[in-house]
């Protein structure tokens, strides 16, 4: 995936996303930090028909018409929530005729854990894992590439994508997935706007959500 820093005026971006136990939306004007507006909640009974209606009062019809973009997380999370954002993102998108990428939830978390772990340093491929109830793992794998002038262009390439593997080799760097909403959404909006170019008015055919494992795990 290509990624585009070129800042681009008058875009608005939605963004979409789901954790094993939480959901949120994501709205930000012109690439601007500032403007954005956020909302997260836990799972409840009813996510199905909950999700529709919490988006509805997120957003108002006159903000939703001026989304140029909209991007979603595709997991790996909760089976169910994945499944119901992603529905939601491609409707939305199809209807408006809007342009629509996704991202794991891996990969939106890896900029943050290598920071936490000075992996921009010592620029080192590293893996992000999540450990199953029964047994073995989903990971994924990711690379530093980055602007050697400027750490803020530090960006996190995703070269494997999350998958069932059955144990974490010992000779290369593993770090367990954790999940923080309010910074995970605003990640995404900064991965959504970085990628404005590279998405196209049918592009939302191309996005399902990611299922590394069966439901029952």
């Amino acid at each position: 995936m290509k990624h585009n820093f070129k800042p681009i005026k008058n875009y608005t971006t939605l963004v979409i996303h789901s954790t094993d136990n939480s959901f949120g939306f994501g709205y930000r004007k012109d690439n601007n930090l500032e403007s954005d507006e956020l909302f997260m909640k836990k799972f409840d009974n009813d996510l199905c028909n909950n999700l529709v209606n919490d988006f509805n009062k997120f957003i108002s019809k006159e903000n939703l018409q001026k989304v140029n973009k909209i991007s979603v997380s595709t997991g790996p999370a909760n089976f169910n929530a994945s499944r119901l954002i992603v529905v939601l993102a491609r409707t939305i998108s199809q209807q408006m005729n809007c342009p629509l990428d996704s991202f794991s939830s891996f990969e939106i978390i890896a900029k943050r854990i290598a920071s936490k772990n000075n992996i921009f340093t010592n620029k080192k491929a590293f893996w992000i894992y999540k450990k199953l109830k029964r047994e073995g793992f989903i990971a994924g794998k990711y690379e530093i590439d980055h602007n050697e002038q400027k750490k803020e262009d530090l960006f996190i390439r995703e070269t494997v994508v999350p998958k069932f593997i059955k144990e974490c080799k010992s000779k290369e760097l593993f770090f367990e997935a954790n999940y923080e909403d309010k910074e995970d959404l605003k990640e995404l909006l900064n991965l959504s706007n970085k990628n404005l170019l590279n998405t196209n008015l049918n592009s939302w055919q191309n996005v399902f959500p990611l299922y590394p494992i069966s439901p029952i795990n």
